[in-house]
């Protein structure tokens, strides 16, 4: 039996790992100017467009944002291009409207083993079920219910998050250093159930539309389960493939 053939991955990819690294440990934090690719080049001892390349691909990723004549930066939710990166409801009519956000309750629970799996947990870990409405126009549209894994977000209060004067992402990169890079979502059609209905003033048995959502950080680790009931009768969800 012949031993398998060792795979050699490209240099500006080993150097894209590299980067990597360091906003995984955060060297630059969201926001922060990264170093210049000549000074980055000489830092690994390779061409600077070894580094361009790397770059390249975390620009496409969304993890760095190039600014024209500034240099390049740790890309942050608190970016008015990226506040609502993940959010794809929008009014058939005003598709540029947004919303507004009610934070409703914050609690400490046990997580069940549905939830400790998803979030990659164990079942005695404790996790914060956050719930809120988001309103359009005053019209509430969008009844959000999500868990947090409590380590991670240690100090999370209700009124922390009713001061908070940004979106839940930028708040929660901004208060505990956690990013959401990428998510997976599942969508069905659901009835709305006596909670759903009340928050979204719609009668039980009301077609919604049901969005699952779990977001991953660096090194694809889950930070954030949502489950999202959405009122779609003047709105549409909205997506680009490529």
């Amino acid at each position: 039996m012949q031993p398998a053939n060792p795979t050699f991955s490209p240099l500006y990819q080993q150097i894209k790992g590299l980067l990597l690294k360091s906003l995984q440990d955060g060297e630059w934090k969201p926001g922060e100017l990264i170093p210049s690719e000549t000074e980055l080049a000489a830092r690994y001892g390779v061409s600077q467009g070894t580094v361009r390349k790397a770059i390249d691909e975390l620009a496409a990723e969304n993890l760095v944002d190039r600014k024209q004549g500034r240099g390049t930066f740790v890309a942050t939710h608190n970016e008015a291009k990226s506040e609502y990166r993940f959010l794809r409801l929008a009014a058939d009519e005003e598709p540029n409207v947004k919303p507004k956000s009610t934070y409703l309750s914050v609690d400490r629970i046990r997580a069940s083993s549905q939830i400790a799996k998803l979030l990659d947990i164990k079942p005695s870990d404790s996790v914060f079920v956050v719930k809120r409405v988001l309103r359009f126009d005053g019209v509430p549209r969008i009844f959000d219910e999500i868990w947090l894994p409590a380590s991670q977000y240690k100090g999370l209060t209700l009124e922390r998050l009713q001061q908070c004067n940004s979106t839940l992402y930028g708040f929660l990169e901004s208060s505990f250093n956690v990013r959401m890079l990428r998510a997976t979502e599942h969508i069905k059609a659901v009835s709305a159930q006596s909670e759903q209905a009340d928050i979204l003033r719609v009668d039980v048995g009301t077609p919604l539309l049901l969005v699952e959502r779990l977001s991953m950080t660096y090194a694809d680790q889950p930070v954030e389960l949502r489950r999202g009931w959405y009122l779609t009768d003047k709105f549409s969800y909205r997506n680009e493939l490529y």
